[in-house]
């Protein structure tokens, strides 16, 4: 490549802000189209796994200033995985020793969000909604959104997440299945009174909790190192069923305001322990929102060319492996490196391709053993 091309990225999730930070700090010029209207997300989850993969991609990927930031700012480190019956009868507790301070393995999105935007400035543009794109006869993409605006560049990549546009363009055969299952997020605020409340099972870690009846519930406290001004220490609580479960169709789940999901989630585990309900009673009612469980289906290799995908935009998978961030964020390393090693030694379709080449399988493969951990934690075929 003679010039240092444009890339433009669709979405400033994880997966886009991460390959974001490489690219501009290798010296590529980069731009971030994002349909939020602000940098604070809508609902998507609270805290989220980083596995070694994972640090190995955002070390790889960040500046040490930005890195460091994202550290200072995740959860305090833990090394437990325990899963329970809803009477909190142990039926597998594993611990992963040698956990240094100098590894993160917990983050709240927000704020590691906030952290990733760090020294990206004006790159990344809010309010914009990707509504298709074209190529142009010069062989460069041309950007169209909602708003009215339009723009160029030499590579488009989608982080775009689940219901990705540029997948819808690129890729319109490509299919998502949904599982049947929904998850209600919700958290609670660690406070004094509510810390009290939590069960020692439940202290560290992330811990599973199932009835037998395919209901369960994730519980995994998140404790800054550093506590933001604008936020808490809180208790992520996750609620998994079936709308027959839950006794509300679907449709009429996506409706029902927080409180009212607070309530069926009240009602659905109050045949648990005593200790758990008492979690779901104190629970802030207006956190909770449903998400449903979803998962790509496997698309064979396309001609790569100016236009490529990242993370759920092509993969999307069911949080039971707790990888669908740490997938995006190897996508991020895989095609960040690609890039830079590309500048003004091969064109930027050889890098394309080269990255898919290894994001499609590892992809795919991780979704397969996302649903056999969702098969085990439901005891039933997802």
């Amino acid at each position: 490549m003679s010039k240092s091309p444009k890339i433009l990225i669709a979405g400033a999730g994880i997966g886009g802000l991460t390959l974001a930070q490489a690219l501009h700090h290798g010296g590529l010029e980069v731009a971030v189209y994002e349909q939020d209207p602000t940098p604070r997300i809508r609902n998507q989850g609270f805290r989220i796994h980083i596995d070694a993969d994972g640090n190995t991609a955002l070390r790889t990927c960040l500046p040490p200033a930005v890195f460091d930031l994202v550290r200072a700012s995740s959860g305090t480190n833990d090394d437990v995985l325990g899963m329970y019956t809803e009477q909190l009868d142990p039926t597998l507790r594993q611990q992963f020793p040698g956990i240094t301070d100098e590894l993160i393995t917990n983050v709240d999105r927000n704020t590691f969000r906030r952290a990733l935007l760090t020294g990206l400035g004006d790159r990344v543009h809010f309010g914009h909604t990707l509504t298709g794109y074209e190529i142009t006869d010069s062989g460069r993409v041309r950007v169209r959104f909602a708003e009215g605006a339009a723009t160029e560049g030499d590579l488009l990549i989608g982080a775009d997440g689940v219901g990705s546009a540029v997948r819808r363009e690129l890729l319109p055969h490509a299919t998502v299945r949904d599982l049947g299952v929904r998850c209600l997020y919700g958290r609670m605020t660690l406070t004094d009174t509510t810390r009290a409340l939590l069960p020692a099972e439940l202290e560290h870690g992330f811990n599973w909790v199932s009835d037998g009846t395919g209901c369960g519930a994730g519980f995994a406290p998140l404790r800054f190192r550093n506590l933001p001004s604008d936020a808490a220490d809180y208790l992520m609580i996750t609620l998994l069923a079936t709308p027959e479960h839950l006794g509300v169709p679907h449709a009429e789940l996506q409706r029902l305001a927080p409180h009212e999901l607070w309530k069926l989630a009240n009602t659905a585990t109050a045949h648990w322990h005593p200790a758990l309900g008492a979690l779901f009673a104190h629970a802030d009612p207006e956190s909770f929102f449903p998400i449903a469980l979803r998962a790509g289906e496997p698309v064979p290799p396309w001609e790569s060319g100016p236009v490529t995908l990242l993370g759920d935009a092509i993969h999307t998978m069911p949080p039971t492996g707790g990888v669908g961030a740490n997938t995006a964020l190897r996508d991020a390393e895989t095609l960040a490196t690609e890039l830079l090693a590309a500048a003004g030694h091969h064109s930027l379709r050889e890098a394309v391709a080269a990255y898919e080449s290894v994001m499609l399988p590892r992809g795919f493969a991780t979704i397969d053993s996302s649903l056999a951990m969702a098969a085990q934690l439901f005891g039933e075929a997802v």
